[in-house]
């Protein structure tokens, strides 16, 4: 690959995306993500009960909880479904996602109710936490519509927009969006979750091959705060 290009794109360049709401006429909310060759499907439950350890406390508000799946033929071999255990990377990717989320719904809003937002990877191309973050907002949007709509909600229940990109070193040089391939040579990847007024909500991963100095991980941060943004504003129209 080119020292500034890849695919086409600029080292700083997303991938296109694209956001469709609406595919599942069952869920509260739901949208499939195109991004790049990633492909993800996620949809909104809103139930009228709490977890197991919130029933037995004086918990006010409501709860938001997140699952992630890899379709079996969503890589080029096919990946066996977890049928009793999520494996390590499936719950950190779920608890990754369930913080982002949760950071942006008025839980004081869902008394007694849990919101589980599902999504599932159709194609996996890389950056496909990143994207089931983008999914995960993008249905509890079109939630958020219908309950504002419907007097389900008093006021809007969301309270930033918020998503996630990936940022790494490849070949030395700092690259946003990473796909598979990228991923799997940088020497470093972060996935950094913020939303559109570039508050930091979480980064995570770290260096491949060794210690990164200080300054350098805060430029990478920053790299991919300015991709949030980015990202958040090119999909907003879409989730009309």
């Amino acid at each position: 690959m080119s020292a500034h290009k890849r695919e086409g794109r600029a080292a700083t360049e997303l991938r296109p995306v694209n956001v469709e709401l609406g595919y599942n006429p069952h869920a509260e909310g739901s949208a499939v993500v195109t991004w790049g060759r990633t492909v993800i499907a996620a949809t909104v439950t809103i139930e009228a009960k709490l977890p197991p350890h919130l029933r037995a406390t004086a918990h006010k508000g409501g709860w938001l909880t997140a699952e992630y799946a890899l379709l079996p033929r969503s890589t080029k071999e096919r990946v066996a479904r977890e049928r009793l255990y999520a494996s390590g990377r499936t719950q950190e990717i779920q608890r990754l996602m369930g913080r982002a989320l949760r950071s942006t719904v008025d839980l004081d809003l869902f008394k007694g109710k849990t919101v589980t937002v599902d999504a599932d990877v159709l194609v996996a191309d890389g950056g496909t936490r990143c994207a089931a973050i983008l999914a995960g907002y993008a249905a509890l949007h079109q939630a958020a519509d219908k309950l504002v709509f419907q007097g389900g909600v008093a006021e809007w229940p969301l309270r930033h927009e918020v998503a996630a990109v990936s940022v790494g070193v490849v070949n030395g040089e700092t690259r946003v969006d990473l796909d598979h391939a990228e991923d799997a040579a940088a020497e470093l990847d972060l996935n950094v979750v913020a939303t559109a007024t570039g508050d930091v909500l979480e980064v995570q991963g770290g260096s491949e091959t060794g210690p990164v100095s200080a300054e350098r991980y805060v430029t990478l941060v920053a790299a991919g705060v300015a991709a949030v943004e980015r990202l958040v504003a090119h999909v907003r129209g879409q989730l009309k």
